[in-house]
């Protein structure tokens, strides 16, 4: 099955690809912030409706659930996801596409990844009669803003009426050229965790501290303290990052203030040990804060879990892909300390997270994720509807033959 598999992926992707760039412009032109992608959403159903597509929607607020049908019903169910939202940023691309929002951005490619699985549910539904079981689109919203469109999307029931055998989501990758994935079995993204806390003391002159309580100083003996979280009470072997990007200090060059405010994040791929560093960061915040005579308030979201590949099955897809781009252009993957809220749906299911390269002639110099130049080479979408195509109904041989 697969050779001509693979040739009918091929064929029908190349006559899908111009509906999936029509896709991908029209969504990088009108970005939506997390839980508010109403309108990406109607697109989504318009477009699956004119597919033929029968669908469902509401899960997360604007999450809608495609459903292609095999030649019947009873087999296996596959589920594909993609994330809808974009990011406050302004746009400084230059794309003749570039957004029309002003402050608003799709800087994480999950405009890409909406218009790949449109371009899936093209192809899937044009070889419904060539397998059994059911296809789920998952089109997920709020992948960016805590507590994530996934783990909402399960809350509401999503897959009540159904147990998935597997679910396969992918993202974009900088670095990576088109034609080219990328994946890792096993633990492949960080948890990430939220820290904020405040520090009070007694603000007054300057030029008088030992009239006062200095919570700048106390605050930054914490933030030193802190390093050792990670360098001496982590395992050298498990990956862990505890990073600071807000001191709050809002004095003056005269003026001790009362209370310093910081918040940063933790991250790491061990779960024992994220409750154990959470723990250990409370602690020396704490007793930190009271040697200098100051108090302390803590608060620390629990964030994304970390992303838990399925170890068989993301070798299996591997070779699967493999079979389609050649084994030269599937990669392993480091981890990554990112986080992805796709995590909620690998710990509940078998699941594949994999990456697709984004890197061509229209963008050489690729920018980052979640910067405001970032471009995708327009031909990434043959590589990722293929692939994910491919992989579902290879995926859905595997299961109908176990």
């Amino acid at each position: 099955m697969s050779i001509s598999l693979k040739n009918n992926i091929e064929t029908l992707t190349e006559s899908v690809f111009p509906n999936a760039v029509a896709h991908y412009r029209h969504l990088h032109r009108h970005p939506e912030l997390s839980f508010a992608e109403s309108e990406t959403s109607a697109y989504i159903c318009t477009t699956l409706q004119q597919f033929g597509i029968p669908y469902d929607t509401g899960f997360g607020g604007t999450g809608v659930l495609g459903i292609v049908h095999g030649r019947t019903e009873a087999g296996p169910v596959v589920v594909l996801r993609a994330d809808m939202d974009a990011l406050p940023i302004q746009e400084n691309s230059g794309l003749p596409y570039a957004s029309q929002t002003p402050g608003v951005m799709h800087a994480c490619g999950h405009d890409i990844h909406t218009a790949t699985l449109l371009g899936v549910a093209e192809v899937l539904n044009g070889l419904k009669n060539d397998f059994n079981g059911t296809i789920l689109l998952l089109f997920q919203p709020a992948e960016e803003k805590f507590p994530g469109g996934a783990n909402t999307m399960l809350q509401h029931g999503v897959f009540d009426h159904w147990q998935p055998d597997i679910i396969i989501g992918n993202h974009v990758l900088p670095g990576l050229d088109v034609g080219h994935i990328a994946m890792r079995p096993g633990v492949c993204m960080a948890s990430a965790d939220e820290l904020f806390f405040t520090v009070t003391g007694k603000g007054g002159h300057a030029a008088l501290p030992q009239m006062f309580v200095d919570p700048v100083l106390a605050t930054s003996q914490i933030i030193v303290a802190l390093q050792q979280v990670v360098s001496r009470n982590a395992n050298p072997a498990t990956p862990s990052v505890l990073s600071f990007g807000r001191f709050m200090a809002n004095g003056a060059t005269n003026v001790i203030p009362d209370k310093v405010e910081v918040a940063g994040t933790f991250r790491t791929l061990d779960d024992p040990w994220r409750d154990e560093a959470h723990k250990l960061i409370e602690r020396i915040i704490n007793h930190t804060a009271e040697a200098y005579g100051c108090r302390a308030d803590i608060t620390i979201h629990r964030g994304y879990p970390s992303v838990l590949n399925h170890v068989a099955y993301t070798t299996m897809a591997g070779e699967f892909a493999g079979e389609l781009l050649g084994i030269d252009h599937v990669h392993p993957l480091d981890v990554r300390m990112t986080a992805e809220d796709f995590a909620y749906f690998s710990r509940k299911y078998p699941a594949v997270f994999y990456r697709v390269g984004i890197v061509g002639q229209s963008n050489p110099n690729c920018s980052g994720l979640h910067t405001a130049t970032f471009k995708v080479d327009e031909e990434t979408l043959k590589t990722s509807v293929s692939a994910m195509s491919y992989m579902a109904l290879r995926f859905i041989e595997h299961f109908n033959t176990k």
